[in-house]
């Protein structure tokens, strides 16, 4: 049912399982170690890096399904996307399991979408186990967006590293915690911010939007959760987020966090404003928040990913930033009151 601008779903659905797997830099870094695997190889044994972010996504997909104690056929429909032009790195990667599949495309927030998708799905009753799944890689990011490797250019202060990472969750009608109970569906937000190596202000207004949005419906306050976790704000994008909540009188500072500052080491690691790209949240929400929401050290978290609804093409077009947020909202509990 809807609540304002939010949903609720008919009940707790289950994640039955999850999955995350990084890649080098991503496992030298504070969150090592709890990523379920750690790909040193960047190629992943491929001829390209597309390709090799397709058997880092598909690989995560099979992980979350043997996890689960499942096969292939148990899943009746895969949501899945990426960074890629028009998301072959999630067709490429669920094309050989004869999987229904729909494709999305968030951005950032690709995570938070696919999750409320097949949540829907599950809920409405038309699936009785779905995924959820999303990668990025820092090579196909940097030869779509930016620059070929080989360019060797300069990065900007404000600039984000992409992740070599993916997460994948299977959502069921039935089964035990952490359960997905609703979320809110994001706006587009946008003020007008152009500059594509500053992604964290341009998402930062849509994650105030979204967050805002979601209490006001839900008349929580942020010290309901045990955290409230943006991804991938980055350094700077979380410092405005903050301070955009503010103005309209919302504290998120004591229970903040975000995944792409979690991701790196700032000092040690030279990612400048911290991690981005889709497999940054999904890989540390499966990694990191998912196990202790099962294990109850959380009760009730909030999984507010963003995404920069940017392409090159747009870029050069002197296009703004569009910003997008999707909030899914998770607990360890099926009972836990709003």
């Amino acid at each position: 049912m809807r609540i304002g601008s939010s949903i609720v779903f008919n009940k707790p659905r289950s994640i039955w399982s999850f999955a995350s797997i990084a890649g080098q830099k991503e496992g030298q870094g504070p969150m090592k170690q709890y990523f379920d695997e750690i790909e040193n190889d960047p190629s992943f044994g491929q001829k390209n890096w597309e390709k090799a972010e397709s058997t880092l996504q598909s690989r995560t997909l099979q992980l979350a399904i043997e996890k689960g104690n499942l096969q292939p056929f148990d899943i009746d429909c895969i949501v899945a996307g990426d960074l890629i032009n028009q998301c072959t790195g999630s067709s490429f990667a669920v094309r050989d399991t004869k999987i229904p599949f729909l494709g999305v495309y968030g951005a950032c927030s690709t995570m938070a979408e696919s999750l409320l998708v097949a949540g829907l799905l599950v809920d409405g009753g038309y699936s009785n186990k779905s995924a959820a799944v999303t990668s990025s890689h820092f090579s196909t990011a940097e030869r779509q967006f930016r620059f070929p490797l080989s360019y060797g250019g300069q990065r900007t202060p404000t600039a984000q590293w992409t992740c070599t990472a993916s997460g994948a969750v299977v959502l069921a009608a039935e089964g035990g915690a952490p359960f997905v109970v609703g979320g809110c569906i994001g706006k587009i937000v946008d003020l007008g911010v152009t500059d594509a190596t500053n992604m964290g202000a341009a998402m930062s207004p849509a994650a105030a939007d979204t967050i805002m949005r979601y209490l006001q419906d839900t008349q929580t306050q942020p010290e309901d959760y045990d955290a409230i976790v943006t991804g991938d704000l980055g350094n700077i994008g979380s410092e405005l987020l903050i301070d955009l909540l503010l103005k309209q009188g919302i504290d998120i500072s004591n229970n903040h966090y975000d995944c792409g500052s979690m991701m790196f080491d700032d000092e040690k690691q030279d990612t400048h404003a911290g991690g981005s790209g889709c497999g940054c949240s999904a890989s540390i929400l499966c990694g990191y928040y998912l196990p202790k929401l099962q294990k109850n050290q959380y009760q009730k978290i909030l999984f507010a990913a963003t995404g920069a609804l940017l392409s090159a093409m747009s870029s050069q077009q002197g296009e703004s930033i569009p910003g997008i947020c999707h909030l899914a909202e998770l607990r360890s509990q099926e009972g836990i009151a709003c």
